[in-house]
């Protein structure tokens, strides 16, 4: 058999090259771009456990579920266990934070893991601001009167965590999660994010308007001063709980954006 001229082999060369080339990059064109993590993240005076009943609906529906457990002692402290847990995510991945942990998702939200945030009756902060300062000119919701403060750490009393934090649960429930309650360090609320993620990453919020933890109207605000796709739930502070489905459908809604 003739060999093929000498002069040929580069151009040869050149064109496999050039073939393989674009066989990586048609590759990388149809690899799969889906949202498949969601990485939960709860608040003040509660766990990881207060997303039960999300986790479960998540699941079902092909998703990978992460609650993270925050330690609630300093907000760098809460941010640093969120990271640790979006570095385990293998791609995209929705974060959601409920009541304090919107905070929490505002500061650790721009991990380039991260395609979207939700906030669930949650504090949305701006970068460096003075939250409390903000929320002071709403109305102050009752459960605020039953906060009890020991030994630098606080904690709801059973009566404020009952009727006003787990309002429309019943009431072994209500009980059950008060037993479970995490209790937070006493200067917890009065850090200051350095950044806010909301600003950057797409946002969905869900305002509860029987919020007796915090202000509907402040939730409101946060939401709109996001520009988040905003749903209402006829719900206490813990919509995950007594309204699993609705925040469940919000946090698909973010998760079917990216589909």
């Amino acid at each position: 058999m003739m060999n093929k001229p000498t002069f040929l082999k580069p151009v040869i060369a050149a064109i496999a090259t050039l073939l393989l080339s674009h066989a990586v990059y048609a590759d990388d064109a149809v690899a799969p771009t889906h949202i498949k993590n969601v990485v939960l993240v709860h608040g003040a005076y509660a766990d990881g456990s207060c997303w039960s009943e999300v986790i479960a609906r998540l699941q079902q529906a092909g998703l990978h579920v992460t609650s993270v457990q925050n330690p609630l002692t300093s907000l760098a402290d809460d941010v640093a266990a969120t990271r640790r847990v979006l570095a385990l995510q293998d791609g995209p991945t929705i974060l959601v934070g409920h009541s304090w942990a919107g905070t929490v998702i505002s500061e650790a939200g721009n991990d380039p893991k991260v395609a979207g945030l939700v906030y669930v009756a949650a504090r949305a902060p701006d970068a460096g601001e003075d939250y409390g300062a903000l929320a002071a000119t709403f109305p102050t919701p009752p459960a605020s009167a039953g906060l009890v403060k020991a030994n630098g750490f606080a904690q709801l009393s059973e009566d404020a965590f009952v009727h006003d934090f787990a309002g429309d649960l019943n009431a072994q429930q209500a009980k059950v999660m008060y037993a479970a309650q995490g209790r937070i360090a006493d200067t917890l609320f009065a850090a200051r994010t350095t950044q806010a993620a909301w600003h950057d990453k797409p946002t969905w919020y869900a305002v509860s308007t029987n919020d007796r933890t915090t202000s509907p109207q402040l939730e409101r605000f946060l939401a709109q001063r996001m520009k988040a796709k905003t749903i209402e739930i006829d719900s206490s502070h813990l919509s995950m709980l007594s309204h699993p489905d609705d925040i469940t459908k919000l946090i698909l809604d973010a998760v079917e954006q990216h589909r």
